[in-house]
């Protein structure tokens, strides 16, 4: 039996990843650590009595919050964070604060705890990062890492990389669905590609990852690319398409996986796993497939895409 954290637990990764934890018998707890009173309130009314659930008010950026939410828990999947590329530029330093200085605090919280296993959940961004948000993850992953360098911690900490989640809160197919009814949706640039996954897969993989971790790994799931403008065109055929161009920090394409990281990565068949470069890791162990010399993994390069009807199919769920 275990009992689980999840922090940013009343958003739209971790109200599923919460949903997909209580189907699993071997769930003894699982508690949802926000700071959004109404979205807590919300989420505690639509889970009924389930009395494995405990709701946590607190923020990340204080470290009493979050060493209270890290009590009697062997897991922790961190999922909060300040997320959005906009909101990040404007507000640096909350970002700063909530990002980085908040993975730190669970980190020294989760050692003090002696809490099992941790899985942050980080993002393509995070990959030779053009933005705020995409930095603060970078160095959060670092500090994760970092955190494995003792051989005698009890807690290990394993950090996961995946794209856009298709419906996700501030995602751009909830966006453009808003928008289609006014016959005019906003597009930044025709050729930009993102990568996309589903809610449902990606708790799928961050469970496997929190069974089959070693702690220091960043764990990249494969996942289909899908042009922008077709996804506007999926969503609304008869739309109008108002170029607005690139905003601050935003990319072109994204990168879930660079020529560095793949200098110490291995495919593993439906995902990449990008081993610690640090003295204590027993890289000679990892399975998988090495990368080829100057291999990136972008969304403009995939072999893999979701166009037409699999885009449509995909949207259904959503």
């Amino acid at each position: 039996m275990r009992r689980v954290l999840v922090t940013g637990g009343s958003g739209s990764f971790g109200e599923h990843f919460v949903s997909s934890l209580l189907s699993d018998p071997q769930t003894a707890e699982v508690v949802v650590f926000g700071n959004d009173p109404a979205e807590q309130r919300r989420m505690s009314a639509s889970l009924g009595s389930d009395e494995r659930v405990r709701m946590v008010l607190g923020d990340m950026r204080n470290p009493d919050d979050v060493s209270d939410a890290c009590r009697d828990v062997d897991a922790v999947v961190h999922a909060a964070a300040i997320k959005h590329v906009p909101v990040a530029e404007q507000d640096p330093f909350k970002a700063v604060e909530t990002n980085i200085l908040g993975a730190q605090n669970l980190i020294d919280a989760c050692a003090a705890r002696g809490v099992s296993r941790v899985v942050a959940i980080s993002t393509d961004k995070a990959s030779s990062p053009s933005s705020l948000y995409g930095a603060t993850k970078l160095v959060a992953e670092r500090l994760f890492i970092a955190a494995n360098g003792s051989p005698e911690a009890e807690t290990r900490y394993a950090t996961v990389r995946y794209g856009n989640v298709m419906g996700s809160a501030g995602s751009v197919v909830p966006l453009f669905r808003e928008l289609a009814p006014t016959g005019t949706l906003p597009l930044t640039d025709d050729r930009m590609t993102r990568f996309m996954i589903t809610v449902n897969t990606a708790c799928e993989f961050v469970c496997r990852v929190l069974d089959g971790m070693r702690g220091g790994e960043i764990f990249v799931f494969k996942m289909p690319s899908v042009k922008v403008v077709e996804l506007a065109r999926v969503i609304a055929p008869d739309a109008e398409l108002r170029r607005i161009g690139i905003g601050v920090g935003e990319r072109l394409h994204e990168e879930a996986l660079s020529v560095a990281d793949a200098r110490r990565a291995r495919d593993m068949g439906d995902h990449y796993v990008i081993a610690p470069d640090e003295s204590w890791w027993a890289r000679q162990d990892l399975a998988g497939e090495p990368l080829p010399e100057g291999f990136t993994y972008s969304s403009d390069v995939n072999e893999d895409w979701l166009n037409g009807a699999a885009l449509r199919e995909c949207l259904l769920d959503v």
